[in-house]
């Protein structure tokens, strides 16, 4: 296998936290060495807090990523509604081949950032700072090119709170509305995790692999969507309906079959995942 910019050294493998011990599930799809990996952050990298900035790191995620992405020369990109410098803060010293905000802000294999041009989000920003004024349990957050109204702890304004962004996305042309889990946000129109995902394979060291795609939210049903039509495979992370094709019970679960796959590609992928990967087909 070539050389890749992410080698298995390049930080310290950390010691992960003791692992609980999963039901008797059929095991997750292999990781081999021809996989493309995408992974959403929140609710499938880690645990999803009360406040974005809450969220806890994992011991020994980094270099377990990191260890990852040198197995799959590079081949291992994160695809989230985060702001990319939100991702690089919490994976700090580690910087993947990154599509931030949907696909919005995108981090290349080869390191350059390419962001589409902010679109009008004036009256966007108006209308949701005026009504989290006036609800304190809802927090605006602007990105780049988004404006996102969270209701994590407010519920109860759920209908409000898509009344308004609704008006919000029809304030300026160019844009549309994005419902996840307790948050509703006007992004750019047009882009999504799975149009992030096609354009990652459609360039090394991604292309001619089979795509892998792991994802919590409504959000991430378009890049399940897009690996499996490119004849890759789905994951999703946690209950809900979705268009995956297996379906993993946590993030904590999810983080075990990493760590079974980094195991294994220490063996060049020979021995295929354990059946403790806490995984079923949907």
């Amino acid at each position: 296998m070539k050389s890749s910019a992410f080698q298995p050294h390049s930080l310290p493998l950390a010691t992960p936290a003791p692992l609980a011990p999963l039901p008797s599930r059929l095991a997750l799809p292999a990781i081999g060495p021809r996989t493309a990996l995408f992974l959403d952050f929140d609710g499938t990298l880690v645990d999803i807090a009360g406040q974005p900035e809450a969220v806890q790191i994992p011991p020994g995620l980094v270099a377990l990523l990191a260890q990852l992405a040198a197995a799959l020369d590079g081949a291992l990109a994160l695809v989230s509604g985060r702001p990319l410098a939100d991702l690089d803060h919490f994976l700090a010293p580690l910087r993947l081949p990154t599509a931030a905000e949907h696909g919005a802000q995108c981090r290349q294999p080869a390191g350059q950032i390419v962001t589409l041009a902010a679109p009008d989000l004036r009256e966007v920003i108006r209308l949701g700072t005026a009504l989290a004024a006036r609800h304190p349990g809802l927090r605006v957050e602007v990105k780049t090119a988004a404006v996102a109204l969270h209701y994590r702890h407010a519920p109860e304004l759920q209908a409000l709170v898509l009344q308004v962004m609704t008006e919000a996305a029809a304030s300026a042309p160019g844009l549309e509305l994005l419902h996840g889990k307790c948050v509703v946000e006007v992004k750019p129109a047009g882009i999504s995790k799975g149009s992030a995902i096609e354009a990652f394979m459609a360039a090394p060291p991604f292309a001619g692999r089979l795509p892998l795609f792991a994802g919590d939210d409504v959000t991430d049903e378009a890049g399940l969507g897009a690996v499996q039509r490119l004849g890759g495979q789905g994951i999703k992370v946690g209950d809900g309906a979705s268009l995956a094709n297996y379906r993993c019970d946590s993030p904590a679960a999810l983080r075990q079959w990493l760590l079974a796959a980094s195991q294994d590609a220490a063996g060049a992928f020979t021995t295929g995942l354990s059946t403790t990967t806490g995984g079923t087909p949907t």
